[in-house]
């Protein structure tokens, strides 16, 4: 039987999940990043001001989905300045699109003066406190999503983090495996901690993003492709909450469905496609500039009987995940995939 993993018949739209603007540090307006974007074929781009709340619900139209969201920061208070803190930064996805306030972004932490005009006086008296750690992480995580917020991890090499700041966070929804200011800053992500994250059997999407703050320098260098039932808030979001989309700085995946056992996906040109599991079983298909990949086949059979012989005994819910580069070293991430989705 097949079983489409990203959904069969569905259109993919475009989309950037971290931009900044004029309302926090950034260069340019929401209508100016709506309009770069929608000329680079991009048809969704969440609004990520840092602190501030700000929906642009006005900016949505036929050809285009403005997500309503936030970007936080919560530092270590290391003593010597920012440029040694470690620090979380995190987005957070509206559901719903007529959300008013968030209620974890708190006045005592917008930084940016200007930026305190676009939030009302219930956020700038906000009395919740925001601590880095763990703890504190996972408390506002659940706060957030308790109110219907999708909560991105983003950039952790950018933030200074390693195994030890991540581990045992609960509740994300994402984690950014590619940011694209990040990257040409010197700080390039890696896969690393969302898979590690994973390894937790947490069940999670790799995010691709620009974090722009303007459009030249970090624009349209990371995106997500959605497979949605349409253009429209609902759906994007539905889409996403879901998992059905994958993330990108350069590949296509066209295809990806399981069948008897046997991984199939199609791609545009590839130097390599490989799918990793859980454990130490990967599959790697090769081509070359010179005559590429676009599509490949992998049987994971003996996968799924060495999984079953130790049903009960493994300390990590079994998946996998399939990653794809083109021959300028760009990639595409899939999700994880769990078992009880493909069989």
């Amino acid at each position: 039987m097949k079983k489409y993993l990203l959904p069969e018949g569905l259109k993919f739209y475009k989309a950037n999940l971290h931009v900044h603007t004029v309302i926090s540090d950034g260069k340019i307006t929401p209508e100016e990043a709506k309009e770069g974007y929608k000329s680079q074929g991009y048809s969704v781009l969440a609004y990520t001001d840092h602190e501030v709340y700000v929906p642009h619900n006005d900016l949505c139209d036929d050809d285009f989905v403005a997500i309503n969201a936030v970007e936080l920061a919560i530092n270590d208070n290391w003593p010597g300045g920012f440029k040694f803190n470690k620090t979380y930064h995190l987005n957070l996805y509206s559901k719903n699109q007529n959300q008013k306030e968030c209620c974890v972004s708190t006045g005592n932490l917008i930084w940016l003066e200007h930026s305190k005009a676009y939030v009302s006086e219930k956020t700038l008296n906000n009395p919740y406190r925001k601590f880095h750690s763990i703890v504190g992480m996972n408390d506002l995580i659940k706060r957030a999503s308790d109110e219907g917020f999708m909560v991105c991890y983003n950039h952790p090499v950018w933030s200074m983090h390693d195994y030890r700041d991540y581990s045992g966070l609960k509740g994300l929804w994402g984690v950014e495996v590619y940011n694209t200011g990040s990257a040409r800053g010197g700080y390039e992500d890696t896969v690393q901690p969302y898979e590690d994250l994973t390894r937790e059997n947490q069940r999670l999407v790799p995010v691709a993003s620009d974090d722009a703050h303007a459009l030249n320098g970090s624009a349209y260098g990371g995106w997500t492709m959605i497979a949605s039932e349409a253009l429209n808030y609902d759906s994007v979001i539905s889409a996403l909450e879901k998992g059905d989309c994958y993330s990108s700085n350069g590949p296509e995946i066209k295809e990806l469905y399981i069948e008897d056992g046997v991984v199939h996906i199609s791609t545009s040109d590839a130097v390599f496609v490989k799918l990793v599991t859980n454990i130490r079983i990967t599959k790697v298909a090769h081509g070359s500039q010179d005559n590429p990949l676009n599509e490949a086949n992998f049987d994971i059979n003996d996968y799924f009987a060495l999984i079953d012989g130790f049903e009960g005994c493994d300390r990590n819910e079994p998946w996998f995940r399939i990653e794809v580069a083109d021959a300028r070293g760009k990639r595409a991430w899939t999700r994880a995939y769990f078992l009880d989705e493909v069989r």
